[in-house]
């Protein structure tokens, strides 16, 4: 749900700057304004001196303009912590075939396909993450190659050991996987 907020809140506002921008640039390059817009030519100001100095005499003033800046920064805050917090599955739904089922720890799921992918020859460092929903989960694994291994075999030892014994682990239907793959540095080999 986040994710669909995240994109109409931004659609939202990009479209409203787009229409302010192009109604101010077009009547700033001379096309003549509507009557009810906020300019009346292309020497008019955004805000006239009256305007900007109209409510600075009264008592609420101050405190609604600090509040309504707190708020929209809370607010800005809350989006940027929402963004970046990483997506984690907490729990995986195991079917037991009773009809109760039982509840994984994603974390320890994550441990273990981690640790068998980083046991796999040719791999140096393995990392897993689950995302996805409690009863389809999908894993996002990482691996740090040693160097002169063939990804291609890499990948499908992965798919075939450590993916297909953690989905079999989990009674998963499926367990859907992004891998990415980055060769670890190491020095230039002498040839003589």
């Amino acid at each position: 749900m986040l994710r669909t907020v995240d994109r109409v809140l931004v659609g939202v506002i990009g479209l409203a700057l787009l229409a302010v921008g192009g109604a101010v640039l077009a009547v700033g390059l001379g096309a003549s304004p509507p009557s009810w817009w906020i300019h009346d030519s292309r020497h008019d100001v955004l805000l006239t001196t009256a305007e900007r100095t109209r409510w600075r005499g009264e008592a609420w003033w101050w405190p609604t303009v600090l509040a309504a800046l707190a708020l929209l920064v809370l607010l800005a805050l809350w989006w940027l912590a929402a963004v970046l917090r990483r997506r984690r599955l907490g729990e995986v739904l195991v079917d037991t075939g009773d009809g109760a089922g039982a509840l994984l720890r994603g974390r320890a799921l994550e441990g273990v396909l981690a640790g068998e992918a980083g046991r796999l020859d040719g791999i140096a460092h393995a990392h897993a993450r689950l995302t996805g929903r409690s009863d389809a989960p999908a894993a996002d694994v990482r691996l740090l190659l040693e160097p002169h291994v063939d990804p291609a075999t890499t990948l499908n030892r992965l798919t075939a050991e450590a993916l297909a014994h953690a989905r079999d682990s989990a009674a998963l239907r499926a367990l859907p996987a992004t891998v990415r793959m980055k060769g670890a540095k190491h020095k230039a080999e002498r040839v003589s």
